[in-house]
């Protein structure tokens, strides 16, 4: 058995999953190089599968990404698949889900065309009791273009929001929830729609700091046990997929990003099904988790 760890060019040393996953997959009998998918020589068909795992830069180059996954998807099995790569790239995901009676942080979408300033003027009408928001794309990874201000910072939020419309990007606003500054989020990995891990991260978006310039902004992790209603939510949002999304049975890989609301509810962030970190290195046996259930779905 073959599998195609896939990465980007530009994430090459970036990745830290990719070593104890390949070691995993070797250990299970199975040849697992990693590959750009950037990277034009490579023979694809030659694959039981190609596993997305760290295509960082794909925001940036969304249809030449997209377009790629079509091509790989016709000549070896694509996990996960490209309906859901579709779907998920787009974080207007968010409402279907919400539509679909899965909490979600509060979100409202400025679309191409509309003007920035009133898009915020209303959104922050909707959120009186919000004394701070995020800005950032709707198709977006790594927190890159995502940026937090209070209400005095309006004007600033408006020229932000103005320049990702003014680039064709729609723009997603959502409260900024402060529970995240103490207690972080809670990230949870799923395999074949199995718990297996969880961590926990640190605020991403700080106070008064610009946004990232790098591939993906730095993250403090640590290792967390989820509450039971983190993982009722996470598991709902899960099965709503099915219906949203079209698979037709449990992803191969799930990450489910939480955090509280005001009254300490989990709310749903986002749901990472493309190219998400699975942080193998805050758990001895996730690697190996994930190893075997590949090696039992492709069988």
């Amino acid at each position: 058995m073959k599998i195609a760890l896939v990465t980007a060019i530009a994430a090459f040393a970036l990745d830290e999953d990719l070593a104890p996953l390949q070691q995993a997959l070797q250990a299970n009998g199975i040849e697992a190089p990693i590959l750009a998918w950037d990277d034009t020589s490579v023979s694809w068909a030659r694959f039981d599968a190609a596993v997305l795992r760290s295509p960082w830069d794909y925001a940036e180059r969304l249809p030449e990404f997209l377009a790629w996954a079509e091509r790989i998807g016709e000549k070896t099995k694509l996990l996960n698949p490209l309906p859901v790569i579709r779907h998920n790239t787009d974080k207007h995901y968010l409402d279907e889900l919400r539509r679909a009676n899965v909490p979600v942080v509060p979100s409202r979408f400025a679309e191409p065309g509309e003007d920035a300033a009133k898009a915020v003027r209303n959104f922050l009408a909707d959120f009186p009791d919000a004394a701070e928001f995020v800005a950032k794309p709707a198709i977006g990874a790594g927190s890159r273009d995502a940026q937090r201000y209070s209400r005095a910072q309006q004007a600033a939020a408006e020229k932000h929001v103005a320049r990702l419309l003014s680039e064709d990007r729609s723009v997603l606003l959502q409260p900024y929830l402060p529970a995240v500054d103490e207690a972080g989020e809670t990230a949870l990995m799923f395999f074949d729609g199995q718990f297996s891990h969880a961590i926990r991260k640190g605020p991403l978006l700080r106070r008064d700091e610009g946004p990232t310039e790098l591939l993906f902004a730095p993250e403090e992790i640590t290792a967390r046990k989820p509450g039971k209603d983190e993982l009722q939510v996470a598991k709902a949002a899960l099965a709503a997929l099915p219906k949203l999304f079209g698979n037709k049975g449990p992803l191969a890989y799930a990450r489910v990003d939480l955090i509280r609301d005001q009254s300490g509810a989990p709310v749903l962030l986002e749901l990472e099904l493309t190219e998400p970190s699975l942080f193998f290195l805050h758990d001895a046996k996730a690697a190996d988790k994930f190893a075997k259930s590949l090696k039992k779905r492709l069988a």
